[in-house]
């Protein structure tokens, strides 16, 4: 293990908490005897990926789940751990991994710890590829490489309901939190209406359906802790499918408080599937993934275990 690192530092996230967490990040990491390179700025993405391909200790991430998500783009499928700072909205890939949010010196302590103890330890990814064949197998971390197009994310898929909600929760500046995602939620129920899906599991099973929303989850929420998929696995190389059905208003709004606790799985609207590879298609709808935007349904998606290491504690997430 090699005592230099990297710190990929976004400093507008949280509206601005990123850049106010670098610091004592930096200091904590110092104090743990790491030599620590900070990259920030227009050129960040390119001094990361100069600093992976150089043989970086790790790659520490200032920042939410967008900045997570310009990580995995950098060290997904090499040997380099990432470490994460979370400083965002909704940080929701730290909630999975139970690591500190909102607490900089004592994420830093927990990365540098586990990067000299452990080296950080494996999960997996999912890799999403517009079009509507899925991939049919996975790979491991070594050989996974993502092809011209191609995205990683560590979290859910968001498509249908939930990303509208997340597009219209995106552009509104207060409140902050899930307290915004809330506000979005009753904003998209005057004029949502469910969408016909037609879902491919694995490559064979064929699944349509008329739905609110479908998520895809390797973690288990997204929008601040919303447990959309809250009995998905970083390390089990499957992707959880959560399919919200043909509900009316007053259903969904039964429904998605539920979602902060899991509970919502258990509602007779609500179907699960497990699967490793996944075509998902529907009209005028939009993927997202780690609250970032995909672009237009079909998609296809498939979980590449193994394919990211984290500095990040051994004890994966339970289910409910």
């Amino acid at each position: 293990m090699t005592s230099d690192i990297t710190l990929f530092v976004n400093p507008i996230a949280g509206r601005g908490r990123g850049a106010r967490a670098a610091r004592p990040a930096l200091d904590a990491l110092r104090d743990a005897g790491l030599s620590v390179r900070t990259v920030l700025g227009h050129d960040a993405l390119r001094r990361a990926r100069e600093a992976v391909a150089d043989g970086t200790g790790a790659l520490v991430a200032v920042g939410g789940d967008g900045m997570v998500s310009l990580a995995l783009e950098v060290v997904a499928g090499t040997s380099v751990p990432l470490g994460i700072i979370a400083a965002g909205t909704g940080n929701d890939f730290a909630r999975t991994l139970g690591l500190p949010v909102r607490d900089p010196a004592a994420a830093a302590r927990v990365a540098a710890g586990i990067l000299k103890d452990t080296g950080g330890r494996a999960v997996d990814l999912g890799r999403v590829t517009s079009g509507g064949t899925a991939a049919t197998g996975t790979s491991a971390a070594g050989t996974a490489t993502a092809e011209a197009g191609a995205r990683w994310y560590a979290t859910v898929l968001a498509s249908g309901f939930d990303s509208r909600v997340n597009d219209r929760g995106n552009r509104m500046r207060l409140p902050a939190g899930r307290f915004k995602y809330d506000l979005a939620i009753l904003a998209e129920l005057a004029a949502f209406r469910p969408v016909p899906y037609r879902l491919t599991l694995d490559g064979g099973r064929i699944v349509e359906v008329d739905a609110t929303l479908v998520a895809v989850g390797n973690g288990t929420s997204y929008g601040g802790g919303m447990r959309i998929c809250a009995d998905a696995r970083t390390d089990d190389g499957l992707l959880d499918v959560t399919v919200v059905g043909d509900c009316d208003r007053t259903t969904l709004l039964k429904v998605f408080p539920r979602v902060y606790k899991g509970t919502h799985l258990d509602h007779p609207e609500v179907t699960t599937y497990r699967t490793r590879t996944l075509a998902l298609d529907a009209p005028d709808t939009t993927g997202y993934a780690d609250g970032e935007p995909l672009g237009p349904l079909p998609l296809a998606v498939e979980c590449v275990p193994g394919a990211l290491r984290v500095l990040a504690p051994d004890t994966p997430v339970p289910h409910r």
